[in-house]
């Protein structure tokens, strides 16, 4: 295998890339993956509590983790498997409650109610991110929270938003480390609305007060949405909504989630855009399927695109990438493997074009050759170079993870009642 390496260090060395440095680069480039992929997005908060508010699962595969120590078990089987630094995403609902430190409802957690994670992540070098959980819960009225017209309502999201960025400082300071503390919500109608201004302004009231405190450990972000199952007609917090109030807000940034945007748009090519304005772009990668999204990504050209963005930008210092898939339909912990390696490998792939070449061949409007080198790097020993940084990792090639994944089904998830 050294000499098929070899081989296509070579290759890609006759292009212009180096093999080496590309392998450095994503080794250092954490991802955040997403916890809720291990449990349908339950959380440990509401028991019986379907869920509600735009997010939906399908499926009913066996082995879900029911708690803490079954989600990380499952979570540290997973990160077994992926190269790369990792950072776990959580959402707050996930809090884990104890004789010692019973339940609350959410706008009365604490760091206390996550100290468990901090531990845990602490033990095995990773960073953590965090969401408030502003769904599936008897405070969301009329899929409403923090745009709603009841004041009851909205004080409680926006004591919820507060204390998660409390959390997410604390947990910043833990950890000597930034957060990502993310809100989204999924406030909006049915049908259409006889008033599009009033909830926009009450939204706006909220982030205002929620953003108040100031929290160095925290990198604030807000995330749109083009509409969600059941809000058809209006979506609140909309793209322009966010981009506007992120763009007024020094310290507040514009999340691009990859399956919330219309099904014909590119959203590679806004990252471009904000980085003009803002010098970080949070990001929430998933697989949109016509108007879903939150499906596991894949090896695939939207993926791609989006890593191709990243790179040929200088951007990866710049964008923090988070995962955001759910699917019940399949193996959990086979998600996680699939979706996170799809996003390392895609940014591999991106790493190892000969961009600055391409980039010349723009500048020069040599438009022919770089269309003709954009297709011959799509036929180069990527493969190969993958598998090594594999190797290099201490993780097996991706032939070698279904056995892996099926094996711990058998023993772990199987038995599971």
């Amino acid at each position: 295998m050294d000499n098929a390496y070899e081989y296509a260090k070579q290759r890609y060395a006759d292009l212009g890339v180096d093999t080496e440095a590309a392998i450095n680069t994503l080794a250092n480039k954490a991802i955040s993956i997403n916890c809720w992929q291990g449990d349908d997005v339950q959380g440990f908060d509401q028991k019986d509590n379907a869920l509600s508010g735009g997010i939906q699962t399908t499926g009913n595969y066996p082995g879900k983790a029911r708690n803490f120590e079954e989600l990380t078990a499952d979570f540290e089987k997973a990160v077994s498997m992926i190269p790369g630094k990792k950072r776990i995403n959580l959402h707050a609902s996930y809090a884990v409650f104890t004789d010692k430190n019973p339940w609350v409802d959410r706008d009365k957690i604490e760091y206390k109610h996550f100290k468990p994670w901090v531990d845990w992540a602490k033990e095995h070098g990773f960073g953590i991110d965090f969401n408030p959980t502003i769904f599936s819960h008897p405070k969301m009225n009329h899929d409403m929270s923090l745009s709603s017209p009841d004041p009851e309502t909205r004080k409680f999201w926006i004591d919820h938003c507060i204390a998660c960025r409390r959390i997410s400082e604390q947990i910043g300071e833990e950890l000597d480390d930034q957060v990502l503390d993310n809100i989204w919500i999924p406030d909006g109608l049915k049908d259409w609305p006889a008033d599009r201004l009033g909830p926009r302004m009450r939204l706006k009231d909220s982030l205002d007060q929620i953003f108040e405190e100031k929290c160095p450990h925290v990198i604030d972000s807000v995330e749109s949405k083009l509409f969600g199952i059941g809000l058809e007609g209006y979506t609140t917090g909309t793209g322009e909504f966010y981009l506007s109030y992120a763009a007024k807000h020094p310290g507040v940034y514009d999340l691009l989630d990859i399956g919330h945007y219309h099904p014909t748009e590119n959203v590679a090519d806004k990252i471009a855009s904000l980085l003009c304005f803002f010098d970080k772009v949070p990001l929430h990668v998933t697989r949109p399927m016509r108007w879903d999204s939150d499906h596991v990504i894949l090896f695939d050209d939207t993926i791609r695109d989006l890593a191709q963005e990243i790179v040929r930008c200088d951007a990866m210092d710049k964008t923090i990438i988070g995962l955001d898939f759910f699917d019940a339909s399949i193996n959990r912990v086979g998600a996680w493997v699939v979706g996170t390696r799809s996003m390392e490998k895609s940014l591999l792939f991106a790493l190892l074009q000969p961009n600055k070449e391409l980039k010349n061949l723009q500048d020069t409007y040599q438009f022919s050759e770089k269309m003709m080198v954009n297709e011959e790097i799509k036929t180069e020993p990527f493969g190969i170079v993958w598998d090594e940084y594999c190797r290099r990792q201490n993780v097996p090639v991706d032939t070698e993870c279904w056995p892996k994944v099926k094996q711990y089904e058998d023993d772990v998830l199987l038995k599971r009642d």
